[in-house]
Formats: structure tokens, C-alpha cells, sequence
């Protein structure tokens, strides 16, 4: 059975793919709007809409990895999210370029309603479009800042991961290091004790046999002292 934690991460990343294909879908739609302007406001709210749904579920999915116990699973999703981000900003200029297409396409009609004619309701409305466009166009690009100092913070995250691991194994490798050291030092001072026991047990058994050697020297004097015929 799949952990919690892997249920969220799944959630998440089936909520973002549903998110980044509306908006796709959405981007579209601006490509190939042809007016009026009511009409390519409410598709431009609709995707600040999905903008913003989008870019919470990667924040969640962000939370998710730093709650990660194995390290192996927290740069795993880190990567994921990464990749979400970097799509999130690709949809964030196809956005903006499908709005600069609409405005270009807009201006072109303004051109032509001049040459027909003196300005009538229909290119006052024009106008008022162009300025909108370009307030949406400023609006994106104020976004698109802000993504990418998000991704720069994120990458300058990763690189102090990146860092913190790459101390924490010339740490293990040191105290690898340390421990052959350590087994090697106490294999030698095994093989000095035992040679140290041999050599007391080979000195107490010349001992004795000096001992046995006077005893039997002491008593061969006395008998010959004592029993002289004997």
C-alpha cells in the first residue's frame, strides 16, 4: 500500500498537469480571439485564475519534499518541482506572446478602420483594447520577474543541498578512514598481548624449572651432608 506521502505527492502532481494543460488550452483560445475586448479580459482572468491554482499546488508539492525523511526522495520531488516551475514559466510566455499577437492583430484592424474612416465607436473600443493589452502585458512580465527570481531562489537552494551533501560524505569517508585506522591499530595491539602471554607463560615455566633444578641441587647437598653413606 502506498504511503500518505506518496498519495499527496500524486494528488499534486495530477492537480498541476490538469492546471498546465487549461491554461495551455486557454493560451489558445487568446491566440485565436478576435474580440471584443470583453471577451479577451475574461480569458485573461481565466488564466491568472489558473495561474494562481497552478503555482499553490507546486508550492504544495515544494512542502511536500521538504517533509521528506529519505534524502533520495526530497531531491526527487525538489527535481519535480523544479520542472513544474520551468513549465509554469514556458506557459507564463506563451501567455504573454499570445496577448502581443492579439495586439498586434488589434492594431492592424485600427490601421485600417483609420484609413476608411474618422473614428467611430468601433475604434474607440480598439483603443481601449490596446491599452488593456498592454496593461495585461505589463502585468506578465511583472510575473514572469517574479518566477524568476522564485526559480533563482530554488536553484540557490539546491546548490546549498547539493553542498550539504557533498560535506556529509567526505564526513563519512574521514570516519571510514578513522575506523580502518582504529581496526588495524587494535589488531596490532591483539597480536602484542598474545605475544606478551606467551612470553609470561614461557618465563614461569623457566622459573619453575630453575626452581625444581635447586630444590633437587638443595636436597642432593643435604643428603650427602646428612647420609654421606648412602
Amino acid at each position: 500500500m502506498a504511503s500518505s506521502g506518496d498519495v499527496h505527492v500524486k494528488i499534486c502532481a495530477q492537480e498541476i498537469i490538469k492546471y498546465d494543460l487549461e491554461i495551455k488550452a486557454l493560451i489558445q483560445d487568446i491566440r485565436d480571439c478576435p474580440g471584443p475586448q470583453l471577451a479577451l479580459t475574461e480569458l485573461n482572468s481565466q488564466v491568472k485564475e489558473k495561474f494562481n491554482k497552478l503555482r499553490l499546488r507546486i508550492q504544495d508539492l515544494e512542502q511536500i519534499a521538504k517533509e521528506q525523511d529519505k534524502e533520495s526522495d526530497r531531491l526527487m520531488i525538489q527535481a519535480d518541482t523544479e520542472s513544474q516551475r520551468r513549465q509554469m514559466l514556458s506557459n507564463q510566455t506563451a501567455w504573454r506572446k499570445a496577448n502581443l499577437a492579439c495586439k498586434l492583430a488589434i492594431d492592424n484592424m485600427e490601421k485600417d478602420e483609420l484609413l476608411r474612416g474618422p473614428e467611430t465607436q468601433s475604434t474607440r473600443q480598439r483603443k481601449a483594447t490596446k491599452e488593456s493589452l498592454v496593461e495585461t502585458s505589463s502585468n506578465i512580465t511583472e510575473s514572469l520577474m517574479s518566477i524568476s527570481r522564485m526559480m533563482a531562489e530554488q536553484v540557490k537552494q539546491s546548490e546549498d543541498s547539493i553542498s550539504t551533501l557533498a560535506t556529509s560524505s567526505r564526513t563519512v569517508q574521514e570516519t571510514n578512514e578513522e575506523f580502518k585506522n582504529m581496526t588495524g591499530t587494535i589488531h596490532q595491539g591483539r597480536k602484542l598481548i598474545l605475544k606478551y602471554n606467551r612470553r609470561e607463560l614461557t618465563d614461569k615455566l623457566l622459573i619453575f624449572l630453575a626452581l625444581a633444578l635447586f630444590l633437587a641441587t638443595v636436597l642432593y647437598i643435604l643428603k650427602k651432608r646428612l647420609f654421606p653413606f648412602i
